[in-house]
């Protein structure tokens, strides 16, 4: 499974995809952030946090993890080396979890230089260090977990069609529904105490409660299981395949 998650790296780091994917994603949160006088911008904010960019970052991903995600299945299947892949001595579950670390691994690296942010926040508040330090880790480690499920939901999308435009555009819509789709659904009090059950299924309530500096066990749970529903709903549809 490593060679395979190696070459899937290689491919990212080797080529274009990889940087253009780290580089759109820090000159859009950089522009946003720092330069754009928009409600977004940092320096223009009230109070030193990092929320506007845990804000934003989501979205940034609802568009850019679909595109690297997109060619995971879909060119295998299209180029027919798909075929090759299923010859290899490793299960078809470790084929998944290979090109969804890959992926991750891209999205992580790309997450990784926006510290930053962090590190100039902390040092331009007034009074220094008045940032509040543990919220903004704990945001990072749910924009980590919520990338992780978009990446999730990628793999599962590309392993649905030939066709890359396809996953992306799935991959794309499946994202943004769990993301914001439940939450908006729930905010219209359609439907009573079913409401809060609506938006608890999604990644917004989730992602929130962390983002307010606490780590509950049941929103980790529920990152974690939604990755592993997609990875093992990738995995029938790769099993399927074979058949």
């Amino acid at each position: 499974m490593f060679a395979l998650y190696k070459k899937e790296i290689n491919s990212f780091l080797s080529s274009v995809i990889g940087y253009t994917f780290i580089l759109i994603f820090l000159l859009t949160s950089g522009l946003f952030h720092w330069i754009i006088s928009y409600e977004t911008n940092l320096l223009e904010g009230a109070e030193a946090d990092l929320i506007p960019f845990f804000n934003l970052a989501p979205l940034i991903f609802l568009i850019l993890i679909p595109a690297i995600t997109m060619r995971s299945f879909a060119e295998e299947r299209r180029t027919g080396t798909i075929e090759l892949l299923f010859t290899r001595p490793i299960s078809d579950f470790q084929i998944i979890f290979a090109k969804f670390l890959a992926c991750y691994s891209l999205v992580i690296i790309s997450i990784i230089p926006t510290l930053i942010f962090y590190i100039s926040m902390h040092y331009l508040g007034n009074p220094v260090g008045v940032l509040d330090d543990g919220a903004t880790l704990t945001s990072y480690f749910g924009l980590i977990l919520l990338a992780g499920v978009f990446v999730a939901i990628g793999i599962y999308s590309s392993s649905l069609t030939n066709s890359q435009i396809v996953a992306f555009i799935i991959s794309m819509f499946i994202s943004w529904f769990f993301y914001d789709g439940l939450h908006l659904l729930g905010s219209f009090n359609l439907f009573e105490s079913f409401d809060y059950i609506i938006k608890y299924f999604g990644i917004h309530l989730h992602y929130e409660s962390i983002k307010k500096g606490v780590i509950d066990s049941a929103d980790i749970v529920y990152f974690f299981s939604l990755i592993c529903l997609f990875l093992f709903a990738s995995l029938t549809m790769i099993k399927s395949l074979k058949k």
